[in-house]
């Protein structure tokens, strides 16, 4: 698989990430057991990912914009170019010594999302795509699955705890798809769900409270296998109404009609 100069830079920054939160990790069930627990560790190597992304990146590209989880947006020059970065995708599995999480790297010329990166340094999973050139994994293509019945398909969603309203909706959309689909599962990692999805493994994926460092490189991955990926009303305003649905073609339409009809 032939990859871009800027692939490769985003390749080495998510491994440089994930060997340090693969160090962390180890530390994490240690500290288990201890009466105060993982979770200032936890935050403290969610920043340092972060600043070694950032370091990567910006040591490569000094000019790019940057809009990251921890940090925020950094302006640079450029004016068309953006990172946009998770550096911990999944930061309560991996508080609880669970190893699905993954760091996610995209980057966005004007506006449209051209290359993507989701790492899971402890599975050794890196999931890649540039615009145009499909999606892979450990350079095998990937292909979204072909089911065409909702009651075939196995669906990935998020619960987050945050807003009332959002949560209640939510658990309302599960209650009702739990009877239609063949299964649901919750990772509680949105990259690693449409990395999933992408590989196949997931049929289709919704989820609201979303931010676009959580989408933005899955949102990419998914199209590259051949996916679609949209805002719960089939629209491409995922980033500012942060809920999306994916899915090959037929089963996501399927999934939008049955999410509205719920409310």
């Amino acid at each position: 698989m032939a990859q871009s100069a800027l692939l490769n830079i985003m390749i080495n920054a998510a491994r440089k990430a994930g060997r340090g939160l693969t160090r962390d990790f180890g530390e994490v069930e240690n500290l288990q057991v201890s009466k105060k627990g993982p979770a200032d560790f936890v935050s403290n190597a969610d920043r340092r990912a972060e600043e070694t992304i950032f370091e990567e990146l910006h040591h490569a590209r000094p000019t790019y914009d940057f809009l990251m989880e921890e940090g925020g947006e950094v302006k640079g020059t450029d004016g068309q170019h953006r990172w946009i970065i998770d550096p911990l995708d999944g930061t309560t599995n991996f508080l609880h010594s669970i190893p699905l999480f993954a760091v996610s790297i995209a980057l966005e010329r004007n506006g449209v999302i051209v290359a993507a990166v989701i790492y899971n340094p402890v599975m050794e999973e890196l999931f890649t795509a540039e615009r145009g050139q499909g999606a892979w994994v450990n350079n095998r293509r990937l292909r979204v699955a072909g089911r065409r019945t909702l009651a075939d398909c196995v669906g990935a969603t998020g619960i987050k705890r945050t807003i009332a309203e959002r949560d209640a909706k939510e658990v309302g959309y599960v209650v009702a798809l739990n009877t239609v689909l063949s299964g649901i599962r919750r990772t509680g990692s949105a990259c690693t769900d449409l990395a999933w999805l992408a590989a196949g493994r997931f049929d289709l994926m919704w989820e609201l409270g979303l931010k676009p460092w959580d989408m933005a490189a899955g949102v990419l991955l998914v199209r590259e296998a051949g996916g679609i990926v949209t805002d719960f009303s089939g629209g491409e305003n995922m980033f500012a109404t942060g809920g999306l649905v994916a899915g090959n073609e037929q089963v996501q339409a399927l999934l939008i009609r049955e999410l509205a009809a719920v409310g």
